[in-house]
């Protein structure tokens, strides 16, 4: 195992990237010699921002994290990791209730993948209460998102939200 790069990926909509993120994302960091921050991109769902917006978002939030790469995907997970070589999945758990739905795509993952490890890490408890859908509901009212995103994704809503209205 030695000289092999431990890479972790961490998929997420990110729509928008909060705190939160940014914090599961120095913490994994730490863990790992290198962090892969998946966009996903589901169809189903309505975005408030671009994969193309939230990846450049990201990257500005992440500047001088050179073990940081973001990626926009589309399809499984494991076909990603794979392909990349990723030894873990990163997730996040904010609340209790996330658990449940966090455990059953680990089994699933694991289950395609049997190489491929989910790790969770638990958010700080100033970050347990934000979530995107928080944000974009904060933001629809005109409200001031800034104590729960990175200063970049902050200007970046507020600029958008002000062409908007």
């Amino acid at each position: 195992m030695m000289g092999r790069e431990r890479l972790a990926l961490y998929p997420g909509s990110f729509d928008p990237f909060t705190l939160g993120h940014l914090n599961i994302v120095e913490r994994a960091l730490r863990l790992f010699d290198a962090v892969d921050i998946m966009v996903t991109v589901n169809s189903e769902k309505s975005a408030l921002l671009s994969p193309e917006v939230r990846c450049n978002l990201i990257r500005q939030c992440t500047v001088g994290m050179e073990a940081v790469s973001v990626t926009a995907f589309q399809g499984l997970v494991v076909d990603y990791a794979r392909r990349r070589g990723a030894t873990a999945l990163v997730r996040g758990l904010r609340q209790v209730k996330d658990f449940d739905t966090e455990m059953q795509m680990a089994f699933a993952n694991r289950r395609m993948h049997g190489e491929l490890e989910t790790v969770f890490l638990g958010t700080l408890p100033e970050h347990s209460m934000i979530s995107s859908s928080l944000v974009r509901e904060i933001l629809r009212w005109g409200g001031d998102v800034k104590p729960f995103v990175p200063l970049q994704v902050a200007v970046a809503l507020t600029c958008r939200h002000e062409k908007t209205t």
